[in-house]
């Protein structure tokens, strides 16, 4: 059996904003930093974590960086774990954009709001291929008994979950949440090829 873990980073300026951050270098909050802090702990005191696999953003790679202070394991950044490249809509506000561009809005364009692409940007089926693409590859690369830590964005946890699930894209953005430095376990046998959702959005620790 492999544990993969996945996290999402902690708070950020553009969170706290409700902006739109794409591929932003917004850097963490206090409270996201404090919120990270108490992630680490949680990390060393329930796995003994053998790789972290991270997003090469800047406010996953600021986490990381708090998160050695509790877990000793070597890091690779990568950019196929980042969150949606939003193009020309980073920045804006998220009050905004089912005003201004309601074509993107899951909610009343359904599938078609899924695979439309920003100028500059990618579509939610173009990351969700990204993201299904590196946890196989990420599965198969991984050895029986091992702890894998992934800290990522809330975009690519809820397409993953959803792509486990059978969710659409909606569903899978719409109906599923991922809360600043929640826990998502994921229990993976080999023997089956088969995972297992262990947990998901645990913020308990924060």
């Amino acid at each position: 059996m492999t544990t993969v873990v996945a996290v999402r980073h902690g708070e950020t300026t553009w969170n706290r904003q409700r902006r739109v951050q794409g591929w932003a270098p917004t850097p963490l909050t206090e409270r996201g930093r404090a919120q990270t802090d108490r992630l680490g702990a949680a990390l060393a005191a329930g796995y003994d974590i053998d790789r972290v696999l991270s997003s090469d953003l800047h406010r996953t790679e600021e986490t990381v960086e708090l998160l050695l202070d509790h877990v000793d394991a070597p890091v690779t950044f990568e950019s196929a774990w980042r969150e949606r490249d939003t193009g020309v809509h980073q920045g804006l506000p998220f009050d905004q954009m089912s005003e201004r561009f309601p074509e993107y809005d899951l909610e009343s364009a359904g599938p078609q709001a899924a695979r439309k692409r920003p100028e500059s940007g990618e579509s939610l089926a173009d990351v969700r291929e990204r993201v299904v693409g590196r946890w196989e590859t990420t599965l198969a690369e991984c050895e029986p008994g091992e702890t894998v830590l992934v800290v990522t964005h809330g975009g690519p946890i809820r397409l993953l979950l959803g792509h486990l699930k059978d969710l659409d894209i909606v569903e899978s953005i719409v109906g599923q949440s991922q809360g600043n430095c929640a826990i998502t376990e994921f229990a993976f046998d080999h023997e089956t090829g088969t995972t297992r959702i262990v947990r998901e959005n645990d913020t308990g620790h924060c």
